[in-house]
């Protein structure tokens, strides 16, 4: 909580000048190198006043294949994605990283965070393709640590026994629709419910407290 003008926000002081922000991307493979990007999600954290973290408002879009990208069919048939659908209304990496990369600096100038780390279910793979999205686009404002992420993977692997996404959002309790995962939006907002109840619950447990309803 803030107490005067020179505190922190109380994000910026819980994760030592950090704003998590939840990212997901869908692609055409697994080497950020060579396969497309296809689509990108983000959920900014936030923390209310007494100190519960809830996920704040989703970005997305869809994203061109850059020039000489490399199309896994097991890929695109796993995420379902056809990148020459015309309504998908995509974007180039550039403009894509703009979009999503912009309301996360304004998010952390408002909070007086340092940097942004990003949040993600197997997180390593998602700051992959945006590190490498990135530096084909010569995109100069990045706002994330360069390797440092929060993985629901192993926070949910310690807290549930459980790493699979489906699988771990269950245990905590959150709905899942299998029909619906496999999208960057879907999953990004599944990842960033999941990544507060586990936190939420974890301050609980420390303080002796009950997650409100709204947010346990």
């Amino acid at each position: 909580m803030q107490t005067d003008d020179t505190s922190p926000p109380a994000i910026a002081a819980r994760f030592r000048g950090f704003l998590p922000v939840v990212i997901d991307v869908e692609t055409a493979g697994f080497d950020p190198q060579r396969h497309a990007l296809l689509e990108i999600a983000a959920v900014v954290i936030r923390m209310d006043a007494d100190g519960w973290l809830t996920p704040g408002p989703t970005h997305a879009c869809h994203v061109l294949p850059f020039v000489g990208a490399e199309m896994d069919a097991r890929a695109l048939a796993f995420n379902k994605i056809d990148p020459h659908h015309p309504f998908r209304d995509a974007v180039s990496e550039r403009d894509a990283l703009n979009r999503i990369l912009t309301p996360i600096r304004k998010t952390m100038t408002a909070q007086r965070c340092n940097r942004a780390i990003l949040v993600g279910h197997n997180a390593h793979f998602d700051l992959g393709f945006i590190k490498a999205a990135v530096e084909r686009t010569g995109y100069k404002r990045n706002p994330f640590h360069a390797f440092s992420v929060f993985d629901t993977v192993s926070l949910a692997g310690l807290m549930y026994g459980q790493t699979v996404l489906a699988k771990a959002s269950k245990a905590a309790g959150l709905a899942w629709d299998d029909a619906e995962a496999h999208s960057a939006i879907y999953d990004a907002e599944q990842t960033a419910a999941l990544f507060c109840t586990i936190v939420n619950r974890w301050r609980a447990l420390e303080m002796g407290d009950v997650c409100p309803a709204s947010i346990a």
